[in-house]
């Protein structure tokens, strides 16, 4: 379970045990929607590029190939020769981004697939049986994520019926973890907080979930189309609000500034497909700022992307190379830049740690946060 090892201001520095291994907090997690990071990236490359923990997407893998297949192959774990912690989403994304294919009622969530259109039916129980079937590490709870802006009404109704489905989820989790035949019997729940940019909302929902007593708590519905300043501000208004002994993780979030400044409000956990959607359009991430490698500047620079770098992609090809690879459409541009993000997702990870470790987190805020933002 979760152990906090020290605090500089709000910033974590802690140590979470699961059954799949002992994970290094704050960290974030390298998103393979459907078992596998779009890019080309394998199981056996994410070792290289560092990565603690992998998400995969519960709706995604019960469409293709079915949660009963990967459960009949022996879990997720198997399926993709992974031996690290995986997270898997519960579905309530789906409710938010497929808002136009679905109908929400008490006791769930009617789809139409995105795929085929056929109909499909997931409430709490359904989501937890299908992320028991796939065998992931941390199973999240089957929520709403409600769209932004939404009515003060609507919100409260909504965060209300969350909590209820969270204390079916815990019951059903209960369940599985208990059956004989259930591939991960210590698979964790955690539960997450929504209630939009009210900040009442908020709180409320928070004191509520919390009584569960769950193995972690995220904070969701953020990053959605709100202002930076107004996540940073649900944050901080939730944040004293989540129990100190449990993972705290962000949903969906974000841009290397994000992740620092979401540290120093006490988060350890984050997730977002920014690094490898971005990097297949040609933007990566340095330790000088952003770059866009389609660039006429970097035709003729044979330096690697980033020189503070030293991915396997820095280490062995030049910017012109990786423009050259771009412009000429070549799989291979995609794969190499997301090789790079991810790579330096998980380093500033690292250097955050080795920050809080040195008690010299606040410097390392003050030297990145708006460093890393910046357009070069």
């Amino acid at each position: 379970m979760y152990r906090l090892i020290k605090k500089e201001g709000n910033a974590r520095r802690g140590v979470f045990e699961t059954v799949h291994g002992t994970i290094q907090t704050p960290f974030f997690m390298n998103v393979g929607t459907a078992g596998a990071i779009k890019g080309g990236i394998s199981s056996i490359d994410l070792k290289d590029l560092k990565c603690q923990v992998e998400l995969c997407n519960t709706y995604h893998l019960h469409l293709r190939p079915t949660d009963e297949v990967i459960r009949k192959l022996g879990g997720l774990h198997k399926f993709m020769n992974w031996d690290r912690p995986i997270l898997t989403d519960s579905g309530g994304f789906q409710v938010f981004s497929l808002s136009s294919l679905r109908k929400i009622k008490e006791e769930g969530v009617y789809f139409a697939s995105h795929i085929d259109g056929h109909r499909i039916f997931m409430g709490p129980e359904e989501s937890m049986r299908i992320q028991s079937n796939l065998g992931s590490t941390i199973a999240m709870a089957f929520d709403e994520c409600v769209e932004n802006p939404a009515t003060y009404a609507y919100a409260k109704n909504s965060t209300e019926r969350t909590t209820r489905w969270l204390a079916r989820c815990k019951a059903e989790m209960q369940r599985l973890n208990s059956l004989p035949d259930t591939i991960n019997k210590n698979q964790l729940l955690f539960g997450i907080n929504q209630g939009c940019t009210f900040e009442d909302l908020r709180v409320k929902h928070m004191e509520d979930i919390k009584k569960l007593d769950l193995d972690g708590y995220a904070i969701g519905g953020l990053a959605v189309g709100e202002p930076t300043e107004v996540m940073y501000r649900i944050i901080d208004v939730v944040e004293p609000h989540m129990p100190v002994d449990k993972p705290r993780y962000l949903m969906g979030v974000g841009t290397p500034s994000n992740i620092i400044e979401g540290v120093a409000r006490g988060i350890d956990m984050f997730d977002c497909v920014m690094p490898s959607r971005n990097a297949r359009h040609a933007t990566l991430f340095t330790w000088s700022g952003i770059m866009h490698m389609k660039n006429k500047c970097y035709e003729l620079d044979d330096r690697p992307i980033d020189e503070h770098c030293d991915c396997p992609v820095c280490r062995n090809h030049s910017r012109a190379y990786v423009r050259h690879l771009f412009k000429a459409e070549e799989q291979l541009a995609g794969r190499l830049a997301v090789m790079h993000n991810l790579y330096f997702y998980n380093t500033l990870m690292e250097k955050i740690r080795d920050a809080l470790d040195n008690n010299s987190f606040a410097d390392f805020r003050a030297e990145y946060s708006e460093l890393l933002a910046r357009r070069i």
